[in-house]
Order: C-alpha cells, then structure tokens, then sequence
C-alpha cells in the first residue's frame, strides 16, 4: 500500500520508515531504535516496536521472520529472498529473482489456495567464512606442531 494508506504518517514513522530505508542491512527493531534515537532522542522502543509493525501491516516495509529468533526489516516491500548467516545472522537479499513457476506448479495440486511463498538460504558470511577458515588453520598447525613433538 502507499503511503497516503496509513492513517497517519506520524513524524515517529517518518523517522522510523526514513531510517530503514537509508540502511543496507537488514536491522532487527532495537537496531532500528538505536538508529532513529540520533533523530529523536526521546522515542521509545515501544514506539518503534508499534510502528514497525504498522508500516510492515500496511507493506511499506517488510517483516523477516526467518531462521534466526530476531524479526528483522527490509525496507523494500517486493518479493524477494535472503540469505542468512548461520554463525553470525547477518542478512542480505539473494541475488535471484522470485521463482513464481514454483507457485504455479503448486496450482491444482494442493487443496491450499496459494498466496506467495517465502523462500530463506542459508550459510556463512563473507567474514564468517574467514574466520572458519582461520580456525582451521590454526587447527592444522596445532596438529602438526603436535606431532613434531
């Protein structure tokens, strides 16, 4: 829906919707809160809590509720997929455009009436992956080191 959809466009929204969409990340409600408090240093959580849900209600914005236990939001309303990391929960949109065939296909087989379909990837950060890869290392010439002895 638009903007002119919802009730009231409070300053409160405008400096939460504002804030999203200046950030690349895919920020959790308290990241948000911690954001919008540079702007209006008086806002509460609950605040920010009830409106993120306002504007996710009205799809300004969207609501993830993937894998990991924290809601996180996108500031872009169009399907599209993410890909989260399991080490660290970093969230980015997936490079690939939505596979509406996998609806179709759904078509005249189910008893459901299909409405869209959320789809998540899964695995390790560009930082995680070093990090990994750092542990390993240090693994193998713990090992070693060991079996010198």
């Amino acid at each position: 829906m638009p903007e002119n959809k919802i009730r009231r466009m409070t300053r409160q929204r405008e400096a939460i919707l504002n804030t999203l969409r200046q950030t690349n990340s895919h920020p959790s409600a308290d990241e948000i809160y911690e954001l919008v408090r540079k702007h209006l240093p008086h806002i509460s959580l609950g605040t920010v809590y009830r409106n993120l849900e306002v504007l996710a209600g009205t799809g300004l914005i969207q609501k993830l509720e993937l894998g990991g236990t924290i809601k996180r939001f996108d500031w872009n309303p169009n399907k599209h997929y993410h890909i989260r990391c399991l080490n660290c929960g970093r969230v980015d949109d997936a490079p690939i455009a939505p596979l509406n065939q996998l609806e179709d296909k759904l078509y005249g087989t189910t008893v459901f009436s299909i409405i869209g379909h959320r789809l998540e990837f899964e695995g390790l950060c560009p930082d995680c992956t070093e990090k990994e890869a750092e542990k390993e290392e240090t693994k193998v010439r713990t090992l070693e080191s060991y079996v010198d002895i």
